[in-house]
């Protein structure tokens, strides 16, 4: 692969190297030192993988071209992969990256039932199951209008339905997304920079030139010789990395749950309140995410409040007596609070293990390091964590509007109290790691450590 790269005009590759890693697996290492924002590497647009290069494709393209509707973005790469993987002459550059690529994947649409069964009642779990039979239903309409009737460049015989999945993982784990500058999105295959691995310690250090298609990999810190360099992928959650990447990464600072919330369409006033939510950048049907640093985000709030109104909160709204950002009432905050509590503790019991359990059960092996059973379980840590402090925040928020203390939007903005006792009349001292929390004591600041501990090393990591 290097040596066709080489040839094609890539750049940077003398300095770089394939090696195995204790935790990560394959990588590319240095072989001399780099500085932050330096270039370390460039791959000429004639080696990348995409669409455009699919579809003028002499043998294959005539075939994309043909199907009506077109095909995705991700079915079209996918099929040009496996359409390479397949050749036995030509294509020799191409058939190198391909036979460099994993033979499998560890994404979560490759788990058993009982791997799978260690995150129940996350949404990885059911977005999983969604995505199984999704795939079994666009392999089958591949194989009815592709590759029955090419089955001289693909044929039925040597693509299984575990090969395209296969061909997906390796289009959702290595491609990488660019918006170009006219708004349209390019998803592209880089040919070596996709064996650079993900950290979250890093910024975005790939970029697209659109003038010459190349893409390049800047260093996202400083590198010594010898070290493992990294690009990231973005802000990413564990269910989501172990769905697109097949790893995770414990006590991930990005975890988030998603929450989903709708209203059916025969509901009272829906059209009013569809208004109303479109107005607040929400709809009908909304997935807001909860995260370690905001579990309860107001725009959950505000959805509710809408959802709840009645004809004589509409007419106040239309006469700007009301605003769905505050409480329309007691007595209907109380009803969405209680709600909301509820929910998430029947969320919660959905679980398949309870989140103490589930961390003593990883404390003691019972899952093998690594392992898909070990990523499952960390995945439902993780959405439990953030659903735990969802309901606490729900739980503060109900016990200020029933004592009609007033505290409901300071319990929203952390800052302006102690978050352990909710003081916020006397002075006040900023947690020295995170920043984000203020507390009134040395006393609440140790009450609150076990709480605090993973929100805050993920508050500190962000900063």
């Amino acid at each position: 692969m290097e040596d066709w790269l080489n040839e094609s005009g890539a750049a940077g590759l003398n300095d770089l190297e394939l090696a195995e890693f204790p935790v990560t697996g394959r990588g590319v290492r240095t072989r001399r030192r780099f500085q932050q924002g330096e270039r370390i590497l460039t791959i000429p647009g004639d080696s990348l993988w995409t669409v455009e290069h699919a579809d003028s494709d002499p043998l294959l393209g005539p075939v994309l071209r043909s199907v009506q509707p077109p095909l995705s973005v991700e079915d079209t790469l996918a099929v040009y992969l496996l359409f390479v993987r397949l050749r036995e002459h030509g294509y020799e550059g191409p058939r190198s990256h391909v036979a460099a690529m994993p033979a499998r994947y560890s994404s979560s649409i490759f788990f058993n039932e009982d791997e799978l069964e260690v995150c129940a009642g996350t949404s990885l779990y059911t977005i999983t199951k969604q995505l199984e039979e999704r795939i079994e239903d666009d392999y089958r309409v591949l194989v009815m209008r592709v590759f029955t009737q090419h089955p001289d460049l693909l044929p039925l015989a040597k693509i299984s339905i575990q090969d395209y999945k296969w061909a997906l993982c390796t289009v959702w784990s290595r491609a990488m997304d660019f918006v170009l500058p006219n708004g349209k999105p390019l998803r592209v295959l880089a040919p070596f920079a996709d064996m650079i691995n993900h950290s979250p310690e890093v910024k975005q250090c790939h970029a697209y030139d659109p003038s010459s298609g190349n893409l390049s990999v800047l260093a996202g810190k400083d590198y010594e010789i010898g070290d493992q360099i990294y690009i990231s992928y973005g802000s990413i959650p564990n269910n989501r990395l172990l769905r697109l990447y097949g790893f995770v990464i414990p006590e991930n600072p990005n975890d988030s749950y998603d929450l989903v919330l709708s209203t059916h369409p025969m509901a009272p006033f829906y059209e009013q309140k569809q208004k109303l939510w479109a107005s607040a950048g929400l709809d009908s049907a909304s997935t807001i995410p909860l995260t370690l640093i905001d579990p309860l985000p107001k725009s959950v709030l505000r959805y509710l409040r809408i959802q709840r109104l009645d004809a004589s909160d509409l007419a106040a709204i239309a006469l700007q007596k009301l605003d769905t950002n505050e409480k329309i009432s007691n007595s209907k905050e109380v009803e969405i609070l209680q709600f909301l509590v509820e929910s998430i503790s029947a969320l919660l019991d959905g679980f398949n293990t309870p989140f103490e359990k589930l961390q003593k059960q990883l404390a003691k092996g019972v899952y093998p390091l690594g392992g898909n059973a070990w990523a499952a379980a960390h995945v439902s840590l993780s959405e439990q964590r953030v659903l735990m402090l969802a309901k606490k925040r729900a739980e503060n928020l109900l016990e200020a509007v029933e004592s009609g203390s007033g505290n409901e939007r300071s319990l929203l903005s952390p800052l302006a109290r102690c978050v352990n006792c909710g003081k916020d009349s006397v002075p006040l001292m900023l947690c020295g790691r995170c920043k984000g929390v203020r507390y009134c004591g040395r006393a609440c600041q140790v009450a609150h450590h076990k709480e605090h501990k993973v929100i805050c090393q993920a508050m500190a990591k962000m900063r």
